[in-house]
């Protein structure tokens, strides 16, 4: 799972980037801060099945902390966008080819309106102005590349199909595909579409394809009602506040070991002395999280990946008897699967060989056998039985 961090510039990217990641990514208070993509991998908690186990585990792929399994998520922080960036103004071009493998994308908006469009400092921009922007100009750019290839399009009878070729960067399905030309009342054979037909195609695809929430980023700077203001512009869209730099901050000292914090905590305990400046900008931090539940920052991923695509967590085992790999781990991987995958998925998951001779898997709370076509739930811990 591939999510992209996008927006304008100079809204917090970088900095969330590096709240997920704990990775040193350029961050500065000005447009245009990343030029080359920032990979990473953030990771979000999930209530993790040992305690109801009575066992205690020990993963391989991410940390178990106080009972809350931190499950691994691919990210890439891109360049800003500013309007006209399918035109190739600002970083556009790159920004928009770096983003099409994302599975999901978190728009990152500045709540407090400091910062305008295009990321130049302001005092009262507003930011559901941003959403609809970039929204825009990915729909725009997606309608050049399906315009461009109109003329071949237009010869062929599986539109579907066609498309499919073409966006294949994009992993649209099929299905997506005709639920998006359904969507926009067109039709797949011998595609002729026009400018404004391809765009309602591509807002749909974009729709289905990219789920979307938004980050109103900077809420510790933002008024009262900026988070319900926006929520009410955007209608539909999922709107989540947050504060990166308030995360990325807690977490730096809590690496250093000047406090104890867990990634989400809406508390922390200082554990170090420190001076008064220090204190005092701890008991800031503090004071925000405790009045807003935690920084916001764990909660996107969270939406993303269970709301938004419908994800499951699963955990592979070897021993059913006592939740292990091979070499002992106790439920050592924790993976996300689709919601709707199955038993024979999830051997594919692991490895093509496993999947081919594959028998059947176990269901290791229960000890019971289960087919290749049963259907994944999340939590469930299975062990797949195969000949490879």
């Amino acid at each position: 799972m591939l999510v992209g961090l996008v927006g304008a510039p100079n809204k917090g990217k970088s900095t969330l980037f590096s709240a997920f990641t704990f990775a040193d990514a350029q961050i500065a208070d000005y447009a245009f801060t990343t030029i080359k993509p920032n990979l990473g991998v953030a990771y979000m908690g999930r209530r993790c099945p040992d305690a109801g186990l009575g066992i205690k585990c020990n993963p391989r792929n991410s940390a178990c902390i106080n009972g809350i399994r931190q499950i691994p998520v691919n990210i890439i922080d891109v360049a800003g966008l500013v309007p006209g960036a399918h035109l190739g103004k600002g970083m556009g071009n790159q920004f928009l080819n770096d983003l099409i493998g994302a599975d999901a994308l978190i728009q990152v908006v500045d709540a407090s309106g400091r910062t305008d469009v295009n990321g130049n400092k302001s005092e009262f921009s507003d930011p559901a102005i941003e959403v609809q922007m970039v929204q825009d100009e990915i729909a725009q750019w997606l309608t050049d590349i399906i315009s461009k290839h109109m003329p071949k399009l237009s010869k062929r009878t599986d539109g579907d199909a066609a498309l499919c070729e073409l966006l294949s960067g994009m992993r649209a399905s099929g299905q997506q595909i005709k639920e998006a030309a359904d969507r926009s009342y067109l039709s797949l054979s011998a595609i002729s579409w026009d400018r404004d037909a391809t765009k309602r195609f591509a807002t749909e695809l974009l729709r289905i394809n990219k789920p979307l929430v938004v980050a109103a980023n900077k809420m510790d700077q933002a008024g009262a009602n900026a988070l319900e203001n926006l929520r009410g512009r955007l209608g539909p869209v999922q709107v989540f506040g947050c504060c990166a730099a308030i995360e990325l901050a807690l977490s730096r000292a809590a690496k250093k070991g000047i406090i104890e914090y867990a990634p989400g905590s809406a508390d922390f305990a200082i554990i170090k002395e420190v001076g008064a400046e220090q204190s005092k900008a701890l008991e800031y931090m503090r004071d925000y999280i405790q009045k807003h539940g935690g920084t916001g920052v764990g909660r996107l991923l969270e939406e993303i990946a269970f709301s938004s695509m419908g994800k499951v967590v699963v955990y592979p085992v070897e021993d059913e008897a006592h939740y292990t790999d091979h070499s002992g781990n106790v439920l050592p991987d924790s993976i996300l699967m689709d919601r709707g995958s199955t038993a024979y998925d999830l051997a594919a998951r692991i490895h093509s060989d496993i999947a081919k001779g594959m028998k059947y898997a176990v269901d290791a709370r229960t000890k019971m056998r289960l087919q290749k076509n049963h259907l994944l739930k999340d939590g469930d811990i299975i062990k797949i039985v195969s000949v490879k």
